[in-house]
């Protein structure tokens, strides 16, 4: 055994010890997926819904949070049990021309939210005082060096350690010192409105909760990272207390511009604008915390996203893949992965270029389009043959299947919506 597993078990017992070493083995892909899923876009989207209608979104935050553990458990356990990825999986059980649907489906939401968390960067460095044809060039380059330089451990290590600065929006939240009855009440007890922004809002931080790109990256970093089947119940864990703490900061997102943007009746578009209107209402401290938050999210998201396409048209060509392989290696992932993120910067610096609206609109495109992956992804975890008594329970079904109900609904009711308005 390791040293650091007898530490554990020095420290916890040799039962609880030995438990607790196997789970931080596993330590990774289940937090890393769920916490980068606050990323640019995810903040603006939870930043522009507090400030629009305050916490009355709040609730439909809390029960996303059910719906994104039980789809990660979903792709986390199918990729462990089939050491397959989900492009893999659907080529070779649903054939080339819906294997090529999905991947057409999943790269356009990825490059989409990507290019959102390069103008995330953008804008948080503007925040800062630099330009962002300094600021992304050079940013973007340190990305790409150190994923193509590193390997899959170092990269899960520096994911795992900026997730502590989403803790910046915890006390961004603290200090605004919002009216935490009225928070509580609005996180468990609905308040729907029949409006067009409500709805759009709604799809968004369903759409930023739970993304396409999350499933395909998940699996594929589970196969990755070699978690075994026995070691499945402690990846489920690791996936729920994921899914428990991304939805804990986007929580504290919505506190915060609520209690202040809202409140004050202040309007914004983007998270850059509401760090700049917390400024003047909660303090230079706020500000500073929010931006800096912003960024740290943007950087992760920037690199996850093209890290994930990577992984998925991989995946489907039947190219080596993976981060613990050199570029001579697998040279066709990290093209995908460079080229993903080239794309992304380009779109951002060009003149007079909207950062503010592909955000939100990149979310809404996620929710629009993710029954598409839910459903394919039951039809393979609920399949005899493949999974065998792996397969979802009723409760798990349930969930899922209700989640896309849901979304097709909403989907439906943004569309209607204007047309009973004239």
């Amino acid at each position: 055994m390791s040293r650091k597993g007898r530490f554990f078990q020095f420290i916890f017992g040799k039962k609880w010890g030995m438990r607790v070493f196997i789970f931080f083995s596993v330590l990774g892909p289940g937090m890393i997926t769920a916490v980068v899923d606050n990323d640019a876009s995810g903040v603006a989207s939870y930043s522009v819904a507090g400030a629009r209608f305050g916490y009355s979104l709040l609730w439909i935050l809390f029960v996303s949070t059910f719906s994104l553990a039980v789809v990660q458990e979903m792709a986390a356990r199918l990729g462990i049990i089939t050491g397959k990825g989900l492009s893999d999986l659907i080529r070779e059980n649903y054939g080339v021309k819906i294997a090529f649907f999905a991947m057409i489906v999943h790269v356009l939401t990825c490059w989409g939210t990507s290019v959102s968390e390069i103008a995330g960067i953008a804008v948080s460095m503007e925040l800062l005082g630099v330009s962002r044809y300094l600021s992304i060039p050079i940013v973007g380059f340190l990305l790409w060096l150190f994923i193509v330089k590193g390997n899959y451990k170092t990269a899960e290590r520096v994911f795992l350690s900026l997730t502590v600065f989403y803790f910046s929006y915890v006390i961004s939240a603290y200090l605004v010192n919002p009216d935490w009855n009225d928070v509580i009440k609005s996180t468990f007890i609905p308040r729907f409105r029949f409006e067009f922004d409500y709805v759009y809002l709604a799809i968004a931080i369903i759409g930023t909760t739970i993304t396409p790109w999350m499933q395909y990256y998940l699996q594929a970093a589970v196969v990755d990272k070699g978690i075994r089947v026995e070691q499945i119940r402690y990846e489920k864990w690791e996936v729920y207390i994921g899914a428990f703490v991304t939805d804990f900061f986007a929580f504290f997102i919505i506190v915060a511009t609520g209690a202040t943007l809202f409140m004050s009746g202040i309007q914004i578009n983007s998270a850059d604008e509401a760090a700049l209107a917390l400024k003047p209402l909660a303090g230079k401290y706020c500000f500073l915390l929010f931006a800096l938050g912003f960024l740290n999210a943007s950087l992760l998201g920037a690199i996850i996203l093209p890290l994930a396409s990577a992984y998925a048209v991989s995946e489907f060509f039947g190219w080596e893949s993976g981060l613990n392989k050199k570029i001579e290696e697998a040279p066709h992932f990290y093209y995908i992965f460079t080229a993903i993120l080239v794309l992304s910067m380009i779109v951002v610096l060009i003149p007079g270029f909207s950062l503010i609206k592909v955000m939100v609109f990149s979310q809404v495109i996620n929710g629009i389009l993710l029954p598409v992956i839910l459903i394919i992804m039951l039809k393979l975890i609920n399949n005899k043959k493949l999974m065998g008594n792996m397969r979802n329970n009723i409760a798990q079904n349930t969930v899922a299947w209700t989640t896309v109900v849901v979304l097709i609904l909403l989907t439906a009711l943004m569309f209607i919506l204007p047309v009973f308005k004239y």
